[in-house]
């Protein structure tokens, strides 16, 4: 019996990325790697196009295999039957309200149930807890630190969207505090100086003390607003990703002092699969085994 080819995608508001997986091993297989900038101002047939390329791209070494496709996606979106609910974002608004998973197969000649949707976040969780940085932990809390928070939590092997991007926190919401704009927007309150991001500023911080002291107030606030979450989860480890993951050394303390005050000795571990993180996570949620068995 061939062994199925299963597809891991990822979605982004600019591009989109798409994989070979072996999910014996956890890896994407390199050479069908594909990836390509997608314009999601676009009609939605330019979009769809430009993703169905990709796709068939990603595929053309499968030599015919029976297909399945783990695709991650922003939301909002309804991942159980594959419907867009993005809109007044600034991204795939043509997308709204159109059956991706149907129009997917179409081009594909797919059937929609080999089709699987789910979110974002939740796929960069399930990826590490796969084959990553969280394999053998049953309670586990991710975030993607970046241009905006994604956070998800993984229990017993299963991982969901979080949602903690608009938590109440101090003046405001989380992502306020948690993402590039308050980095960019703190480090302008205390010299007037502007910047373009976190790897801008990391690169300040060996000869400017305010640079420094803006990462150490980030780790502070992390500490402040993981605590209570780690505590109602019970979570064994915390898995970061994301842009201003790659600046962890320049908060790290300031983190693990935060929450050491609040009772926590707990692991902070850096995504091990980064980009393709979400790739096998969407992809791992198809269980060969019983396919091939309904076969």
């Amino acid at each position: 019996m061939e062994k199925p080819a299963v597809l891991g995608v990822d979605i982004g508001g600019s591009h989109i990325t798409a994989a070979l997986v072996d999910l014996k091993t956890g890896t994407l297989i390199e050479k069908s790697i594909k990836r390509n900038a997608v314009n999601s101002k676009q009609e939605k047939e330019a979009i769809l196009k430009a993703w169905c390329n990709v796709i068939e791209a990603a595929f053309a070494s499968a030599n015919g295999n029976e297909k399945y496709i783990g695709i991650a996606m922003p939301g909002p979106f309804d991942y159980e039957n594959g419907i867009s609910l993005i809109k007044e974002q600034d991204k795939f608004n043509a997308l709204y309200l159109v059956n991706i998973k149907e129009e997917l197969a179409k081009r594909l000649q797919l059937k929609p149930t080999a089709i699987h949707f789910m979110n974002d976040a939740a796929g960069f969780m399930q990826g590490e807890v796969f084959s990553g940085a969280a394999k053998g932990h049953s309670r586990v809390l991710g975030l993607t630190l970046g241009t905006g928070l994604g956070s998800a939590l993984s229990i017993n092997g299963a991982a969901s969207d979080a949602e903690l991007w608009d938590s109440a926190f101090l003046d405001g919401i989380a992502e306020d505090y948690l993402s590039t704009r308050w980095f960019v927007g703190r480090y302008n309150e205390l010299t007037g100086k502007s910047l373009d991001g976190v790897k801008e500023l990391a690169g300040l911080v060996a000869a400017d003390a305010l640079a420094k002291q803006v990462f150490v107030e980030f780790g502070a606030n992390l500490a402040q607003f993981l605590a209570p979450i780690i505590k109602k989860h019970d979570a064994e480890v915390v898995i970061l990703g994301g842009n201003i993951a790659q600046a962890f050394d320049l908060f790290a303390l300031s983190l693990n002092i935060g929450l050491s005050k609040q009772g926590l000795n707990i692991p902070i571990k850096l995504t091990e699969l980064n980009e393709h993180a979400a790739l096998i996570g969407a992809a791992s949620n198809w269980n060969l085994e019983i396919h091939q068995t309904e076969k």
